[in-house]
């Protein structure tokens, strides 16, 4: 059999990526991101919507004001639908001591609050250089910007005196089998996501938020990513599909409601740093994907492959998407292979529902590579409350799945989501510094 990294394989037609036209409400179905289940995650859309976790809910025509503050950050659970334009970066901290790191996380924070009211940008004087970029004119927003803010377990070495906060599983990333890890792209001491419905908007926001931080921060590795998000949160469906074709969301956990704060949140009740209750592990994973070979499998192998169907997404064993795979009827895999990724990533044994993580990923275009062949894949990100129980035992489980032969994870991280601010005069990071003395 082929490998699928071989040039003489060829590259395969590419589609053209959907940009500004998500604007006016225009997101309907479409090429989404793989997650923890490549057939089974969540993508989103385009607005705010409220309350979250309603079971099925319309999202916003036009673009809207996330609001800064709140319990958590935005970018997780607010927007409901996730919005279209996404941008990744991690950075290394080179701040001079913890005094300055302190000042950059405030620094941040205000660049933050201003950049998600959209609000027009400051006068400007010639004799000093502009304030922003000016890539989106005289009006900036609002674009349903969020960003969100996440540190890296080097974070805690000896450099600022933070070694005793550190979240108690917060690691690097160990090696998985298949992975090919570039640690040009992986790791940081911080890790920035800036999503919108509007590419532009993502763009000027990194440059803001870097403008401001650059004797701090310095940029390690970025991954920009998109998708075409579904029209309304209905669980247990969606129209979105990642670059394999399949629908990606379908078994992602419902945002907002029970199960999704059991797993997704950190409580006072957990083993962790008081600063870190309401914060959550992000595990992210730059996923490859080898499209030419894989556009040219039969289809019954790739629906074998991911235990579901391309057309409709139902289970092997269902007729609908909503359907639940009953295993316990196929012990032997006659009709869902043992070895099917959504098999492996959910077994949906009487254990299993403590290992559910919650995926918020996009894909990825990053041109072509030196074999001519199409540089594509998974940004994927993974949020729990427990990286053992959630993230961890997954990927654990889907160690040499036979998916393997046509994706491989090349970078990423496992990262802490700061919790979210809730004073006016709050900043990003605060409980990392409260009461300790100067190093």
């Amino acid at each position: 059999m082929p490998d699928p990294r071989d040039p003489r394989d060829g590259p395969a037609d590419a589609s053209p990526l959907t940009r500004r036209r998500f604007l006016a409400g225009t997101a309907t179905a479409g090429a989404g991101a793989v997650v923890a289940s490549l057939g089974g995650g969540i993508l989103g859309a385009t607005g705010l919507l409220e309350p979250p976790g309603a079971r099925a809910q319309v999202a916003a025509v036009a673009p809207l004001v996330v609001p800064f503050e709140g319990i958590h950050q935005a970018g997780i659970d607010r927007p409901a639908i996730a919005q279209p334009n996404s941008i990744v970066a991690a950075f290394d901290v080179v701040a001079r001591d913890r005094d300055d790191l302190r000042a950059t996380f405030v620094e941040l924070t205000t660049r933050i609050r201003a950049l998600v009211k959209g609000e027009p940008p400051p006068p400007i004087d010639a004799a000093f250089p502009p304030p922003e970029s000016g890539i989106l004119g005289p009006s900036i927003g609002p674009s349903t910007l969020t960003v969100m803010a996440a540190v890296g377990a080097s974070l805690f070495d000896a450099r600022y005196g933070l070694a005793g906060q550190r979240p108690r599983q917060l690691m690097a990333m160990p090696h998985f089998p298949g992975d090919v890890i570039d640690p040009a792209r992986s790791h940081g001491d911080l890790l920035l996501q800036v999503c919108a419905v509007d590419e532009m908007a993502c763009v000027h926001a990194l440059r803001y938020l870097m403008l401001g931080t650059r004797a701090q921060l310095a940029l390690r590795w970025m991954e920009t990513g998109f998708h075409r998000p579904d029209a309304i949160v209905a669980e247990g469906k969606t129209t979105v599909r990642n670059l394999l074709g399949f629908k990606d969301g379908t078994a992602n956990l419902p945002v907002g409601g029970d199960g999704f704060r059991d797993r997704v949140w950190v409580t006072p009740d957990d083993d962790e740093p008081a600063w870190a209750v309401e914060g959550t592990y992000l595990a992210v994973r730059l996923i490859r994907m080898f499209v030419e070979r894989w556009d040219r499998a039969p289809l019954a192998e790739q629906e074998a492959l991911i235990g579901r169907t391309k057309r409709t997404g139902a289970p092997l064993d269902g007729h609908r998407e909503e359907d639940l795979p009953d295993y316990a009827t196929d012990p032997d895999g006659t009709t869902t292979p043992l070895d099917a990724h959504i098999r492996l990533a959910n077994p949906r044994t009487a254990g299993s529902d403590a290992n559910l993580i919650f995926r918020r990923g996009y894909s990825f275009s990053r041109g072509f590579d030196g074999a001519g062949l199409l540089d594509q894949g998974l940004l994927f990100m993974a949020f729990q409350r427990d990286l053992g129980a959630g993230f961890l035992t997954v990927q654990g489980r889907l160690a040499n799945e036979p998916l393997l032969e046509y994706i491989q994870p090349q970078g990423g991280g496992l990262f802490f989501v700061l919790p979210g601010v809730v004073r006016p005069d709050g900043f990003l990071g605060e409980g990392l510094f409260a009461g300790m003395p100067h190093p």
